[in-house]
């Protein structure tokens, strides 16, 4: 989008000089594989709960990061941390209760079948250790993906993240599909479009004599455009993959820890059986953390052979962090106010619908939303530069969101959980003021 690193000699000049020499600074020092985000790029200096302050003492809404899912610096997270980094930090292959309260406590969020957990970093880290694992049980590679995901960084992982755009190839044994679509189709052609598409790529696997290992798919299609319903539309794909053989991995590293509100897990609001989840971001609420949980007959062979250990993943501190995040997100009662409150701001986003026809649809689960910008309503003709001046003209009023999608026009609010109706009500009138103008 023309929102990251695109900056105008207009832009550029509008900034301070510090920030001008610091991004200079930048540039040599991390190389152009680097974006920022923004016209404008933002100087963070600190964080506390829904808001974020620049260098200049400016408070901006954070309606955005969902890495800090129980609020940037989170007193109790904070706490959990330094008090474990203050006694010890090892790693899994010694006994240490904390990781296995952690292991027990997060299990217990899921389904029974999902009840063995794996500990990575990050998310790649997670969705490569899911192919490995896959691969194994199934004795197949082929890797079915939706057309604009994003699962990760690794090279395994990147193969089967289209969203990374012309830096990565696909790799032979992936196949991509389009993801659901709610806004052009009805739900019950929505529902078997998916499950047509994914058995068509089945068979195109097939075809190539390439056995089917897994379908992988972020729950609620994040950088597909944010698709959450109708509930259930997952059925038919997953039930071609388990009849192929294949495993389902549900990448809940977005969707997951309550942010639909309706459901802990992305997955559950569909009634289907992952085999096997992966998990990271919003998990130590900023300190790095990830991981796969997973039903015991998928591990039970894999396990003994590979023997896996990973040096940081689970390590104490880690799994303090990770505690922390649960328990807030219990004794706060955040999955509730992710419903209560995303449900007030689908409202309200519904309401300036009516009066401004360039959004062509407001679509979400809990505090996870979706905000298609057209230039047409009547075609659905899809507005991407309106869309990155909505964004960045929302920046300018203090209030941080950003877009996604294969057409690059939907609006991607994504706050921490502890957003409230009073926060909601300053992202709808921020957004009213920048659709007036923009």
């Amino acid at each position: 989008m023309s929102m990251v690193n695109a900056f105008s000699r207009e832009d550029f000049e509008r900034l301070g000089e510090a920030d001008k020499a610091l991004i200079a600074r930048r540039e040599k020092v991390l190389g152009p594989a680097y974006r920022l985000f923004y016209e404008e790029p933002l100087h963070l200096v600190r964080g506390e709960g829904v808001f974020l302050h620049d260098a200049s003492g400016e408070k901006y809404l954070d309606a955005y990061n969902n890495v800090a899912s129980v609020g940037h610096c989170h007193p109790r997270v904070v706490e959990a941390i330094t008090a474990q980094t203050a006694v010890l930090n090892t790693h899994t292959r010694y006994l240490h209760e904390g990781i296995v309260d952690y292991a027990e406590t997060l299990t217990a969020t899921f389904p029974d079948a999902l009840s063995q957990a794996m500990f990575t970093c990050t998310g790649s880290e997670a969705n490569d250790l899911a192919v490995r694992i896959a691969r194994f049980v199934t004795g197949g590679t082929g890797i079915i993906a939706t057309d604009l995901a994003y699962h990760g960084l690794t090279n395994a992982v990147a193969e089967f993240s289209p969203s990374l755009g012309e830096s990565v190839t696909l790799g032979p044994h992936v196949r991509t599909v389009p993801a659901p679509d709610s806004y052009r189709y009805s739900p019950e052609e929505m529902m078997e479009k998916f499950g047509r598409d994914v058995e068509a790529a089945i068979a195109d696997l097939k075809r190539h004599g390439i056995r089917p290992a897994m379908l992988i798919t972020d729950t609620i299609f994040s950088s597909d455009g944010i698709f959450a319903g109708p509930k259930g539309f997952l059925k038919p794909a997953v039930d071609a993959i388990h009849a192929a053989g294949g495993l389902f991995v549900a990448d809940e590293v977005q969707p997951g820890f309550g942010r639909t509100g309706e459901a802990m897990w992305g997955f559950e609001r569909h009634g289907v059986a992952p085999d096997m989840v992966t998990i990271g971001k919003p998990m130590g609420n900023g300190y790095p953390m990830a991981g796969i949980v997973l039903r015991p007959e998928v591990i039970a062979e894999f396990g003994p052979r590979a023997r896996y250990f990973n040096t940081f993943g689970g390590n104490p501190v880690a799994a303090a962090a990770g505690k922390a995040v649960l328990d807030t997100i219990r004794i706060e009662g955040l999955q509730q106010n992710a419903l209560e409150v995303g449900n007030h701001l689908m409202e309200g986003l519904t309401t300036l619908a009516r009066s401004h026809p360039t959004i062509g649809d407001v679509r979400g689960a809990g505090l996870f939303v979706g905000v298609e910008i057209v230039s047409d309503p009547a075609t659905k003709r899809a507005d991407a530069a309106l869309t990155t001046r909505i964004v960045n003209g929302l920046r300018r009023r203090r209030v941080l969101i950003s877009a996604s999608g294969p057409r690059a026009n939907v609006l991607k609010i994504r706050p921490p959980l502890v957003f409230s109706r009073e926060n909601a009500d300053m992202l709808l009138e921020a957004l009213e003021d920048v659709l007036k103008t923009a």
